[in-house]
């Protein structure tokens, strides 16, 4: 645990010695920002739309689900935009010690390659949560304006996490390849979007081959934890899956 805390604490702080950290949370936030504004924007759009139509035929106006039409949209979003940041956070973990040389004296010293692994991973991790925690101010404004549903809101973050999670654990594997960031900043991004892509193709083939896909698929199973469902067979996918990219 030590060996683990000492390697945590040292790719943390060289996340914040330098303008990383400050550069992709900073970034994250104004892109997640944006995009905040102009889906709760059309829907508040929608919603006096349809108080306008009740008003015109004397009706009761009909309720609108703003998890449905608002939260939900905005989880689909924070874990597209993880897509592009992610690999920026894990590019440098192993490929810069290669670089720089450093890979020598981290192989040399008395720390196991499972809790070097497992150092970088969880400093990735934290900051992956701090990405995700400064979003809540935009459901804090949510609560205060509306009524929304507090269930689907805990479970699409959780499958943020776990997706972000699984970006990271493959953003890792690929940073041991290459002494070039850029290379392992790439190689991660095509490689989870090949996971993205083959939830959209399932909808084009057989169903068959299409149900095939989909279990693949990272998107498809982030989609129950965006409408509040809390399944294992999700959880378990993701666990696999970075477990895979930690193993590898």
């Amino acid at each position: 645990m030590k060996n683990f805390l000492a390697i945590f604490q040292r790719e943390t702080k060289s996340y914040f010695s330098s303008p990383i950290a400050y550069v992709v949370i900073g970034l994250f936030l104004v892109l997640a920002g944006i995009f905040y504004y102009l889906i709760i924007s059309n829907f508040v759009q929608m919603c006096m739309r349809v108080d306008m139509m009740a008003q015109q035929y004397r009706q009761m106006p009909q309720k609108m689900n703003v998890n449905l039409m608002a939260i939900r949209p905005i989880m689909h979003n924070l874990s597209l935009f993880a897509l592009f940041f992610l690999p920026l956070v894990t590019m440098r973990l192993y490929s810069d010690e290669k670089r720089t040389g450093t890979i020598e004296l981290l192989m040399t010293s008395p720390v196991s390659n499972w809790q070097a692994i497992m150092g970088k991973f969880a400093a990735a991790g934290a900051l992956f949560v701090l990405m995700l925690a400064g979003t809540f101010i935009y459901i804090i404004f949510i609560f205060l304006y509306g009524n929304p549903e507090l269930g689907p809101i805990l479970t699409g973050y959780l499958g943020l996490l776990l997706i972000g999670l699984s970006y990271i654990s493959f953003g890792l594997f690929f940073s041991t390849l290459t002494e070039s960031q850029i290379i392992a900043a790439v190689s991660t991004f095509v490689f989870i979007l090949v996971f993205w892509a083959i939830g959209w193709i399932s909808g084009i083939v057989s169903p068959t081959l299409g149900n095939l896909l989909s279990n693949f698929s990272l998107i498809e199973h982030f989609d129950d934890f965006a409408k509040g469902v809390l399944d294992t067979k999700h959880i378990v996918y993701y666990l696999s899956f970075i477990f895979m990219g930690l193993f590898l």
